[in-house]
């Protein structure tokens, strides 16, 4: 049987005018990931990222450290199938629809890096709202529309597998969810109360043979818990 390796982003810049770069704590997890790996003598077939630059950075520093152990790493591919959803437009789709119970929404939204736990819980609310599919916003991606372009996305790599290949996809929380939910075929709220403990770059396997799949384990961290830092283990 064939591995694919879902392996989430770093810690990006949660609170900054651009959320989507690595902080330096991301940078370093990305780092550990790499040379965890290559303890474990893993050697990746394929490589492939979503397009985003926290996919992609800690995918390249995850790889280099591979490299700099002498184990030969495949050529990154980029396939935006494997970028998140977008948080942002999600959030403002269904936020105002809060407003009346939550007062202070937008306040907090604006300010998430000083709320973070009323951000979180503000954010699983709408989120919740979003992928239930009962308040569905013009213009706004679905939940499933979201889902069937992460199937298309695994389709393409399950195609193009052969045998016993070692696969690693850098993704996104919502991406690694929606696989999860492809997989197990757990309703999407069920799969959601999964996302939220998903750490960064924790990996989750997936085994395969032909275009059947089985979840072989989920939100594996042990190369950041081994260093006994707990702010290494991060959730954004």
């Amino acid at each position: 049987m064939g591995s694919i390796y879902l392996i989430r982003h770093g810690q990006a810049s949660f609170g900054s005018s651009n959320y989507d770069q690595l902080s330096p704590t991301g940078v370093r997890q990305a780092e550990i990931l790499g040379t965890h790996l290559a303890s474990l003598g893993i050697q990746f077939d394929r490589c492939i990222s979503g397009d985003l630059q926290r996919q992609r950075h800690t995918a390249e520093a995850a790889l280099g450290r591979i490299a700099e152990a002498g184990i030969a790493v495949p050529q990154l591919e980029v396939d935006s199938a494997f970028n998140e959803f977008d948080a942002d437009a999600v959030i403002r789709a269904h936020l105002p629809d809060l407003l009346d119970a939550e007062p202070q929404a937008l306040h907090i939204m604006r300010n998430a890096a000083e709320h973070r736990a009323e951000f979180q819980r503000l954010f699983s609310l709408v989120v919740s709202r979003w992928i239930s599919g009962e308040h569905e916003k013009d213009g706004l991606v679905s939940w499933q529309h979201f889902l069937e372009g992460v199937q298309d996305g695994l389709q393409r790599v399950l195609e193009q597998a052969s045998g016993r290949e070692k696969i690693g996809i850098f993704t996104s929380g919502g991406t690694i969810t929606a696989m999860l939910q492809l997989v197990t075929r757990v309703p999407p709220l069920n799969a959601f109360e999964l996302n939220w403990q998903i750490v960064n770059t924790s990996l989750s396997r997936l085994k395969f043979r032909g275009d059947e799949l089985a979840l072989a384990s989920f939100n594996s961290h042990v190369h950041l818990e081994l260093l006994k830092s707990p702010e290494l283990i991060t959730y954004r």
